[in-house]
């Protein structure tokens, strides 16, 4: 059942990408606005993910991830049958508020189930396969019931949701109530999400106010004070958020940055690719949805043998190719026009897209973790997963600006390619990144409640 949460969370991100065209015409939001349905669950998502799995370690992880998982079912009912965008918008936030506690909790009660090595690398590479498996039935299934009514897209998660908190109930074990010490720093979490709002937010409307005005400079120092705070706290805090010795291991901050930009430039392209799919080329919600499948399947398909290809060749190799991979898939895509190739340009671009996540994804998720200690399994998830959606939220608010920078909504050609280029330079630089990981090929690990760094074999 632990599968079922980033299941869902792939299925949710999947479904509602393919329905953003159809939410928008309904609920009628401009382009700046529709990228909140998107950005309101990943900050949710992602400004609590720390929180989340510190509270994992501290109140237990069953209970945690049991509690969460309810708020996510209701949270999903609610997004599905609200008929206004600011209260759909409130409504995937806490949804990804619940997520972020579900997640690591989920995650953490593998890490410290399997021990470091073989065994927990295919876990790990089971876990992301599911996701994978929730992306691609997601598209199929958002394409299908969007052509219908886009709620029943949002309300799908409802029912499999609650199916896996039966389940849960049931089978998880009780050994993953076991806690570890210490207390929460909420100053740290609020900190943290209300600087990660604001980015997004003066991102978001800098085009419409200018990049120079008072007010965005102003938002954008601000933004820089709130990080500066949060980095404060965190030193002095007794029990902090984030206890910054674990940034010291280069594999650790190598794993948050590329996930940072794997999912960041990725949910970004997908918010360009259903735009121009869907209102410049006028494709079925359907039509789009089968677009996105080859990479999915691909990622399904593959991802359960990732954890036998890390032993064999380590994380290190496979992030490279990978990062090679999704930069070669964003470039195909910049050959867009009004008559697309699917043989030229759709197929092979979503091809190597799928092959940057089956070769990147599990290994991120795997560099991530080695060598934590299980008092911190829940610390470093958290810290890995809110790197990934608060580069989504980052990099999805930089695209819309983008998007909206001529001053109108009307879609052209010229703004999508330029779009586009945001997620392939940002693949590029992760490249770059992965790149400096072929250097070492000892897994450094940092002692809990110290600034102790140590090799670990």
């Amino acid at each position: 059942m632990l599968c079922a949460v980033i299941f869902l969370d792939a299925l949710d991100v999947s479904m509602v990408g393919v329905a953003l065209p159809a939410i928008q015409h309904d609920l009628g939001l401009s382009t700046s606005s529709l990228q909140w349905v998107v950005s309101g669950y990943v900050l949710g998502y992602g400004g609590l993910l720390l929180l989340g799995g510190r509270t994992a370690d501290l109140l237990g992880r069953r209970r945690v991830f049991l509690v969460a998982l309810g708020v996510f079912a209701v949270a999903s009912l609610l997004g599905g049958i609200v008929d206004d965008g600011a209260l759909l918008i409130a409504a995937r936030f806490i949804k990804g508020v619940s997520a972020a506690f579900t997640a690591p909790a989920a995650l953490s009660i593998i890490t410290t189930t399997f021990p470091e090595g073989p065994e927990r690398n295919r876990a790990l590479s089971i876990f992301t396969a599911c996701g994978a498996s929730g992306y691609s039935l997601g598209l199929v299934l958002s394409g299908l019931l969007t052509e219908l009514d886009w709620r029943a897209t949002l309300l799908m998660p409802v029912p499999v949701a609650i199916i896996a908190l039966v389940a849960a109930l049931r089978v998880l074990p009780r050994g993953a109530e076991e806690r570890a010490e210490g207390g929460h720093d909420l100053l740290g979490a609020v900190l943290i999400t209300a600087s990660m709002l604001l980015l997004v937010f003066t991102v978001v409307q800098a085009p419409e106010v200018g990049w120079t005005s008072v007010r965005t400079i102003g938002s954008l120092v601000a933004v820089a004070a709130l990080l500066g705070l949060f980095v404060f706290t965190e030193l002095r805090m007794k029990h902090p958020l984030v206890r910054l010795g674990i940034l010291r291991s280069g594999h650790i901050v190598r794993a948050n940055l590329g996930l940072m930009i794997l999912f960041g430039s990725y949910v970004a392209f997908q918010f360009v690719a259903m735009q121009y799919f869907q209102i410049l080329l006028g494709w079925s919600a359907l039509g789009t949805a089968l677009a996105f499948l080859p990479a999915g399947l691909l990622v399904a398909l593959t991802s359960t043998k990732m954890g036998d290809f890390a032993d064999r060749f380590g994380t290190g190799k496979l992030i490279v190719i990978g990062a090679a991979a999704l930069a070669g898939g964003y470039a195909i895509f910049l050959g867009i026009d009004s008559t697309p190739s699917l043989a030229g340009m759709v197929i092979p671009g979503m091809l190597l897209l799928g092959v940057a996540f089956a070769l990147s994804f599990p290994a991120l998720n795997i560099q991530a973790v080695s060598g934590v200690h299980d008092d911190e399994q829940g610390l470093a998830s958290g810290l890995l997963n809110t790197s990934g959606q608060v580069g989504g939220a980052i990099v999805l608010a930089a695209v819309t600006a983008v998007l909206t920078s001529g001053g109108g909504e009307t879609l052209s050609i010229g703004t999508l390619r330029a779009a586009i280029v945001v997620s392939l330079v940002l693949a590029l630089v992760g490249l770059a990144i992965s790149l400096t990981g072929l250097r070492g090929r000892k897994a450094v690990a940092v002692e809990p409640d110290s600034d102790k760094v140590y090799e670990a074999v």
